[in-house]
């Protein structure tokens, strides 16, 4: 029903417009007896051999929403109606930010992508600490980032903010250092300041734990696809080196080979179908040099279950969705976890 009926009625509107009406959508049913009901019995599959452990966290099922569909963390526990095994939110900055002007956000309908130039959007990390105090039972990852005013010796002071206000309120963190919508971001993706950004996390994560004595919370690095093999060897070290928990393969991609939509030379990160395979080498190309050292989550260009197997079989842990969701609909998810139940037969 979503791609015959209501998607061709959303892509007529501008995305952004439409990703906003879409939210005030879903929270308005989900606040009506029996849709939440409706919603699981639609989109939920649940099987506890889909459940996975991954990085010391249990995960009802191996597919998740990636980060930038619920930024704010204000729509998660009514997404978890939807069949998710875990959700994403951010990226959070320490103050907030209006991001980048408008418009900013474009459909390549024949390419089944999208193109964004968001700019870490967001209300800024408090806000949304308010709201993830209020959580049900649902598994969160929180991503974080800088504020765009930020430089980028200074960048390390801001993500020490948003970790230490969301550590009580999340299960996981994501260190966004790949989106290209934030002036000299991915410069932090270099070794030097990449490897003393994720130590200097990493040792205030256990310093945490010990004081709380608590289980420390799982850090995972978010990288880009466009990194050479070089640059990922550089990766696979820092994460030996640093000993954070993982990495997640890959965010969105400033190459434009191959478009066929007229509205591809638009400045900003592509995702969807284009992103597919090269995500999916990522994932071979870390997990095969690591030896399996560590987990990864495979996001990029899921827009299928046989998609999403192809990144589990290629050494994911757990994939995400994004332009996918938004491009196949929630039937997606259903799709993913029942065909990872028919290679259990």
């Amino acid at each position: 029903m979503y791609k015959l009926l209501i998607r061709p009625v959303l892509f007529w509107f501008d995305p952004e417009k439409v990703h906003h009406f879409t939210f005030a959508a879903i929270r308005f049913l989900s606040r009506i007896p029996g849709f939440p009901v409706l919603f699981k019995w639609l989109y939920v599959t649940d099987d506890v051999r889909l459940e996975r452990e991954v990085f010391g966290l249990k995960f009802k099922n191996p597919v998740g929403l990636a980060a930038g569909f619920d930024k704010d963390a204000r729509l998660f526990q009514e997404l978890d109606n939807f069949g998710f095994g875990f959700i994403e939110i951010g990226t959070l900055t320490p103050k907030p930010q209006e991001g980048n002007p408008k418009k900013r956000l474009f459909r390549l309908k024949s390419d089944q992508a999208i193109i964004n130039r968001m700019g870490f959007n967001n209300g800024g990390v408090n806000a949304a600490v308010e709201r993830l105090k209020k959580n049900k039972n649902v598994l969160v990852g929180g991503n974080i980032g800088k504020n765009k005013n930020t430089p980028n010796e200074d960048a390390v002071s801001d993500y020490l903010i948003c970790f230490e206000a969301l550590y009580n309120v999340v299960d996981y963190f994501v260190v966004n250092v790949s989106s290209p919508n934030t002036p000299n971001l991915r410069a932090l993706q270099d070794k030097e300041p990449l490897m003393e950004l994720l130590q200097t996390l990493e040792n205030e994560n256990q310093q945490k734990a010990k004081q709380a004595s608590i289980k420390s919370r799982p850090i995972l690095l978010k990288i880009a696809p466009d990194l050479t093999d070089e640059q990922l060897l550089d990766i696979i070290d820092i994460v030996k080196t640093t000993k954070i928990a993982g990495v997640i393969a890959t965010n969105t991609t400033i190459s434009r080979e191959n478009l066929q939509s007229e509205n591809q030379t638009e400045t900003g990160g592509l995702s969807g179908k284009p992103l597919t395979q090269r995500a999916t080498e990522v994932i071979r190309f870390l997990s095969e040099k690591s030896n399996k050292a560590f987990p990864i989550i495979g996001v990029g260009g899921i827009h299928s279950a046989e998609d999403a197997l192809e990144k589990l079989d290629a050494g994911a842990s757990l994939v995400q969705l994004y332009t996918g969701f938004i491009y196949e609909g929630p039937a997606l998810i259903k799709a993913i976890n029942q065909k990872i139940l028919e290679r259990l037969q």
